[in-house]
């Protein structure tokens, strides 16, 4: 018997493509939500899962659902949520979730305040121009691939785009600090979400706290250039390797961008997905 999910608040961007994921692999969906926007509208529909009338309906939530996952654009008053805590379900973020599930592979997580998405589309047009199979968990979506979300039980790596908004309206935790990276990237800080992190010290201390969610002997990728990230990098005494980037050197020729290497000059090229 296959497992049985619900969504609530499953219009969200990762979530409906988490829906779609999880019901291509087999697993039985259902899901509410009171707006569904496009795409994810269009989207659930293609797919089946689509809530048939918009709104939180508590007679949706039983005993035989094996677990809930709770999107942010939900309320703690959700009916919904509120009958599910009622009967002891197993409650959990959409991050909670997709580290439960790649537990045992290695987990690629990029983070930052700005460049996660430009950042995670880059590797993963790479990784797929070499025909390396990966999982990932994308926050917009991408052309040349058909879902934001795709998992399996095959592949050994999953690549996570690391956001820092918090994981649900029951878990104040941002959500990157719910991976435990084996290896790491980020792009910058710069202060964002004011209405979750009011001071910029305190929205730097969530960046320095996702430095000790990696796990031992994991890898960080840092942008050297922004002083406020290498000072945060340079003071935590995390056990892990630390490895600093920077801008390399290029130059413009006929509207072509090159970068100077030690095996000359390399032109840029974008690689499209098939």
């Amino acid at each position: 018997m296959s497992c049985k999910v619900h969504f609530i608040s499953i219009g969200g961007s990762v979530m409906h493509s988490l829906a779609i994921a999880l019901k291509k692999s087999g697993y039985h969906i259902s899901g509410s939500d009171d707006k569904l926007y496009e795409p994810s509208l269009s989207r659930l529909k293609e797919n089946n899962i689509s809530p048939s009338v918009l709104g939180w309906f508590p007679d949706k939530i039983s005993t035989d659902i094996d677990f809930i996952i709770l999107g942010m654009h939900a309320k703690k008053d959700n009916s919904e949520l509120i009958k599910a805590q009622e009967l002891n379900l197993n409650i959990l973020s959409y991050p909670e979730f997709i580290y439960n599930f790649s537990k045992n592979k290695t987990r690629i997580v990029i983070g930052g305040s700005h460049g996660k998405t430009t950042i995670t589309s880059m590797i993963l047009h790479v990784l797929n121009n070499n025909k390396f199979s990966i999982d990932y968990v994308l926050g917009a979506e991408l052309e040349g691939f058909s879902n934001t979300v795709s998992l399996s039980l095959e592949n050994e790596f999953i690549l996570i785009e690391g956001d820092e908004y918090l994981s649900s309206p029951i878990d104040p935790t941002p959500k990157f600090h719910k991976y435990k990276a084996n290896i790491a990237l980020i792009s910058g800080i710069s202060w964002d979400h004011v209405n979750v992190f009011n001071t910029v010290d305190f929205y730097a201390k969530q960046f320095d706290f996702f430095l000790n969610t990696i796990v031992d002997g994991g890898v960080l990728v840092y942008n050297e250039l922004d002083s406020l990230l290498t000072d945060i990098v340079k003071n935590n005494d995390s056990y892990i390797r630390k490895i600093e980037y920077n801008l390399p050197e290029y130059f413009l020729s006929n509207d072509n961008v090159f970068i100077n290497s030690n095996e000359g000059n390399i032109p840029l090229k974008v690689f499209w997905g098939t």
